[in-house]
């Protein structure tokens, strides 16, 4: 038998994605992980209600940005507070893409990755 685990996302800039994934969805980190040469750090992100992580990979000698072909793959949340978490998103400038007809957007985290929200009804 199999469960879900985590799922990861390579940043650029490691501070920076931290403090999207905190003022955005209100992630924190649960662990991280440092190679011994420094050369990359794992952070994984939790939401203190379900074991689902998001791990993050940064690279110390990555410089350019990752190429994340045409993006059709994504991240989702589902929240109780729909309303308010898409002003929020929209007062932070970070919805990427609307679809009304289905209740659902997306927001862009610095790295370009894509994160639909939906409501929990």
């Amino acid at each position: 038998m199999t469960t879900f685990y985590h799922f990861n996302f390579n940043v650029l800039d490691l501070d920076k994605s931290l403090k999207f994934y905190k003022d955005a969805l209100g992630l924190e980190p649960v662990r991280e992980k440092t190679a011994s040469d420094d050369s990359f750090k794992l952070v994984f992100l939790g939401d203190g209600i379900t074991d689902f992580n998001l791990e993050l990979t940064w690279l110390r000698d990555r410089k350019e940005p990752y190429n994340l072909g045409e993006c059709e793959f994504h991240l989702a949340f589902k929240t109780d507070e729909f309303d308010a978490l898409h002003q929020k998103h929209k007062d932070m400038g970070i919805i990427c893409f609307e679809n009304e007809k289905m209740g659902i957007y997306f927001i862009s985290d610095p790295d370009g990755y894509w994160i639909e929200i939906v409501p929990a009804n």
